[in-house]
């Protein structure tokens, strides 16, 4: 996502902003944001948005559902390396999606939803 770490966003303006984007009694979990981009984890699924142009008027949302989700990745912010990497692979895909968040960020509770979400459903 970008060239640009992502940092932690607020939950209630990513709700509003993509209310027609969710269905009934889905959540935001966590969200990051990078200048213009933005990922998102909902109670159903992770989603990316990319905004697009000058003007940012072209805007892609991916939505992937966690089932769709093969393995996941985070390696936390160390001495020198200031963001934590997460990378998701996705069914089908070769090459994983990553996101770079910024240090200070919680990537330990990306951890834990993608583990509930993806672990839990496969019991």
């Amino acid at each position: 996502m970008g060239l640009f770490s992502a940092t932690e966003t607020k939950i209630e303006t990513v709700e509003r902003d993509y209310a027609p984007v969710l269905i009934d009694g889905e959540r935001v979990l966590i969200a990051f944001k990078a200048v213009r981009d933005l990922v998102f984890l909902t109670n159903l699924r992770l989603c990316t948005v990319n905004v697009q142009g000058l003007t940012g008027r072209k805007v892609e949302i991916e939505s992937i559902p966690y089932r769709s989700i093969v393995r996941w990745s985070i390696e936390r912010a160390g001495t020198f390396d200031m963001d934590a990497d997460l990378l998701v692979w996705i069914s089908g895909s070769d090459s994983p999606l990553e996101v770079k968040v910024a240090a200070g960020a919680n990537i330990v509770a990306v951890q834990q939803v993608l583990a509930r979400h993806i672990l839990g459903s496969t019991r």
